[in-house]
């Protein structure tokens, strides 16, 4: 049974996730790795894992801000948007562009990512299986991961408990986000639990019913 422990973490309060195949497992994945890397790294120490790989769902600096750190200390590679690689490749000179809040916020340090991912690839890391779906909208490349060990989603930015992620940053577009929410709910089952990027677990059929975006 997979097992999957959530880290809320950074000034945005950010979701991080440490996945393994289960309890038992020795390898994990971390997926959006966004703050805290010593908080992080303890956290495999613990329970006696390796880092077999990163998953980015989106490059939002509260959803990176620890992937150097953490790919550096363990050797683990990086999956990221394929629309999005430039993005972090270029990280620093992409948020002192952005300026405003962004600037007293870093530093911002960039990543070469070993790995691109969209729609429609499949990643398997740690004896798990990952399908990408290419869930554009709050961002220009956001992908959801969709282990097949389990009914879940590592939703990133997409869906929240009775809320959606914004869109008024570069690359946001409502429309899509609606559509991207839902082609998600077209394509998996209602008790599909929704491992979002901020605030509390939920699941699919939840969000169809009590989510007032989506009405």
């Amino acid at each position: 049974m997979l097992d999957v422990r959530m880290f809320t973490v950074g000034a945005i309060q950010e979701n991080s996730y440490l996945v393994r195949a289960d309890e038992q497992a020795t390898e994990a994945v971390f997926v959006d790795p966004g703050a805290e890397p010593e908080r992080l790294l303890a956290a495999l120490d613990e329970l006696g894992c390796t880092l077999a790989g990163i998953l980015l769902t989106h490059t939002h600096f509260d959803h990176v801000g620890a992937v150097p750190a953490l790919a550096e200390a363990t050797g683990a590679e990086v999956w990221v948007p394929e629309l999005e690689y430039e993005i972090l490749l270029k990280f620093d000179e992409v948020m002192a562009q952005r300026g405003g809040m962004f600037a007293q916020l870093g530093p911002f340090l960039p990543y070469d990512a070993e790995h691109t991912v969209t729609g429609g690839d499949v990643v398997e890391l740690g004896g798990m299986t990952f399908d990408v779906v290419f869930t554009p909208g709050h961002s220009i490349g956001h992908v959801v991961y969709a282990p097949r060990e389990a009914a879940v989603l590592l939703a990133g930015d997409v869906l929240f408990r009775e809320s959606i992620g914004r869109t008024d940053l570069p690359g946001g577009d409502h429309p899509r986000l609606l559509q991207s929410i839902a082609e998600l709910m077209e394509r998996f089952e209602p008790e599909t639990t929704v491992l979002p990027g901020h605030m509390g677990i939920t699941t699919l059929g939840h969000e169809a019913q009590h989510n007032p975006f989506l009405r």
